[in-house]
């Protein structure tokens, strides 16, 4: 799709008068907006190219600890295993010998076997933030005291501790939940969360998505500062200027960046020693 066309789109959409539109509504206008203007096939910017080849799903951990069972998954892990540990007091950024990209929160530790390419079991004590490759043969596994979670794809959030037991929360795509010593399986889709606490199971809905309805620019610069840590400036003349989208929670900032960029005709630059990113 030329920028030509992109252009003529997205003024139309900015002349119209803003309506309320349902969640369904809201949902297939975000997808259509990303398959025309974040298409593999538009070079614009380096980076969203060498995003959508990278086909990575996100997920966060936080626990004490991963529970194995006695038997071939604690073996290979613990066998001939690699060790690293984040001893300081900031996010230390860990690349996995799959290119996946692992951010280790001050004192953690991950631990994962040399053959770690073809054996992809990640055991962690403490907090990470996975940025995974995907690789269809060699599928990603988590095992958290006694659950297991098989990646089939894409974003979620894994929550482990003692006292509330285990909460998995899908976000796009597919994970299949397994519980020890049971032959039952639970297949989650996107906005369901899986529990397990006290020896019972529970798969519950969620809300995934955060709306910004006619909403100043202002709005949308508090809630990235609130949950990426990123400042955004704007032209003077933009400061009262409104916006209408449905923003993944578990979005990727860059590509809401991009976003703000083709609807405004803006062009950006991120600081990240200072965390501003700056539209101009």
């Amino acid at each position: 799709m030329n920028d030509k066309k992109i252009e003529d789109e997205l003024k139309k959409i900015w002349d119209e008068v803003p309506i309320s539109h349902s969640d369904s509504e809201k949902e297939a206008s975000w997808e259509e907006f990303q398959s025309k203007a974040f298409s593999p096939k538009k070079p614009k910017f380096k980076v969203w190219r060498y995003a959508a080849a990278a086909a990575v799903l996100i997920f966060t951990l936080i626990g004490t600890g991963i529970y194995f069972t006695k038997g071939p998954i604690e073996q290979n892990i613990m066998v001939a295993s690699t060790v690293i540990e984040n001893t300081t007091s900031k996010i230390k950024t860990v690349f996995l010998p799959d290119s996946s990209k692992v951010e280790l929160s001050p004192n953690s530790k991950l631990t994962y076997a040399n053959n770690f390419t073809t054996n992809r079991k990640i055991e962690i004590d403490g907090e990470g933030y996975f940025k995974v490759q995907k690789d269809k043969k060699h599928p990603f596994q988590v095992f958290c005291k006694e659950t297991t979670t098989t990646v089939l794809g894409t974003s979620f959030t894994v929550k482990g501790n003692t006292e509330n037991g285990v909460s998995v929360s899908l976000f796009e795509g597919s994970v299949e939940m397994s519980v020890k010593n049971q032959d039952k399986k639970w297949i989650l889709v996107p906005g369901e969360t899986f529990t397990y606490a006290n020896n019972t199971a529970a798969v519950t809905e969620f809300e995934r998505f955060t709306d910004f309805e006619n909403e100043k620019l202002t709005v949308l610069s508090d809630y990235i500062k609130t949950n990426y840590g990123y400042k955004m400036t704007f032209p003077q003349e933009y400061i009262n200027q409104r916006i209408t989208v449905r923003i993944n929670k578990k979005e990727d900032l860059k590509i809401i960046i991009q976003l703000i960029s083709e609807m405004y005709n803006l062009n950006f630059e991120i600081n990240e020693e200072l965390k501003v990113i700056t539209f101009q």
